[in-house]
């Protein structure tokens, strides 16, 4: 029997659904997402999460400061929600388990958009697929959910004034109908406007970048994917669309959020303690009735109310496993610690001539 409030308090309390009740729960997902748009268009009061990145404890930590659902409505910017929501935390699988099981639960009051993460070839490389495997002693679960991340959206508009997206705009999009048009149902491309909505950034307000800030073009990004832009562009969106702002996450603030261009544009972070070790403030943007914006700051969950993974496996060869795994966790832990967000092989890109800004090298 399929019982959705079991499974949300079993995952509550950090215990896993069995691989069936998994592939169940993730094919109701994928009718239910079907049935949503590219965007979605929802009303304040809500709060905005951005990427989470499996840290499992310190989403319990977000739900205890912004209130549990349905009392409070979130929007999760992949990396679900904008969030990430997966790879590089020990609890992945627990953390984008509970929250599609919320989704299924109360489907207008938690919006999940895909990340840059949500995708085959980046959980193969920073750890969900390893993940996977450990807890359930095959891919089948990484396959259910990664499947499940092609029928996430790819936006939310709150009251018709805040646009908020994973990471940010695209050479190919001037207008929200265009991004209802793309056919998100796949993974993730390598190029093309779904791939700049989850991969590109912001320039910084710097004096050492304020000559690029008002170019009237997108420059290529360093991550591999995706683009940087800058003051103009932002503005010239917001006016085309009859828009206010734009919420995105994407990029570790130390601070927890970061506020850009006389307020045009805002980032949230809400992983405090990146790959718990990053020493970084976390935040959720709490918006309320009339737009105006919050940005609640927090820090890691206590340790005290933290538990440590465990890397026994009940009934099965551990050691057979960590032998099969071992090169792809070593490949993991070196890029996490090389680069906060990179992508990759994706790195020819950046051999071409482009002007390529200091700030994301």
């Amino acid at each position: 029997m399929f019982d959705l409030d079991k499974f949300i308090s079993m995952l509550y309390n950090r215990q896993l659904p069995p691989e069936d009740s998994i592939k169940e729960i993730c094919d109701k997902a994928k009718e239910l997402l079907c049935r949503e748009g590219n965007i979605q268009y929802i009303q304040a009061p809500v709060t905005v999460v951005g990427d989470v990145h499996g840290q499992f404890f310190d989403v319990l930590e977000i739900f205890k400061i912004g209130g549990y659902c349905p009392d409070t409505n979130y929007v999760f910017l992949g990396n679900l929600y904008k969030c990430d929501y997966v790879d590089r935390g020990y609890y992945s699988v627990e953390t984008i388990a509970l929250l599609t099981c919320l989704k299924l639960r109360y489907p207008n009051r938690i919006q999940l958009i895909r990340g840059n993460h949500e995708s085959r070839s980046i959980t193969q490389t920073y750890g969900f697929y390893t993940e996977c495997f450990r807890k359930y002693g095959n891919s089948n679960v990484w396959k259910y959910f990664t499947d499940m991340f092609d029928f996430l959206g790819l936006g939310v508009i709150i009251n018709n004034s805040i646009f908020c997206v994973h990471g940010g705009l695209s050479p190919s999009i001037h207008t929200i109908d265009q991004i209802k048009m793309i056919d998100r149902f796949k993974e993730i491309p390598h190029e093309g406007p779904m791939t700049d909505l989850v991969w590109s950034d912001p320039l910084p307000n710097s004096s050492s970048f304020s000559s690029d800030l008002d170019r009237s073009d997108f420059l290529i990004s360093p991550r591999g994917a995706g683009y940087v832009f800058g003051r103009e562009i932002t503005r010239k969106f917001l006016e085309i669309n009859g828009l206010g702002h734009i919420c995105r996450a994407h990029q570790l603030c130390m601070e927890g959020y970061q506020i850009l261009y006389d307020d045009m544009l805002s980032t949230v972070w809400s992983a405090p303690n990146y790959c718990y070790r990053c020493g970084n403030k976390a935040s959720i943007l709490e918006i309320g009735p009339n737009l105006e914006r919050f940005f609640n700051v927090f820090s890691e969950c206590p340790d005290n109310e933290r538990e440590k993974p465990n890397t026994e496996f009940d009934n099965r060869d551990s050691r057979r496993i960590d032998d099969l795994l071992q090169d792809a966790t070593e490949n993991i832990m070196h890029k996490e610690m090389n680069d906060i967000e990179d992508i990759g092989d994706n790195s020819e890109i950046l051999n071409k001539e482009k002007e390529i800004p200091e700030y994301f090298l």
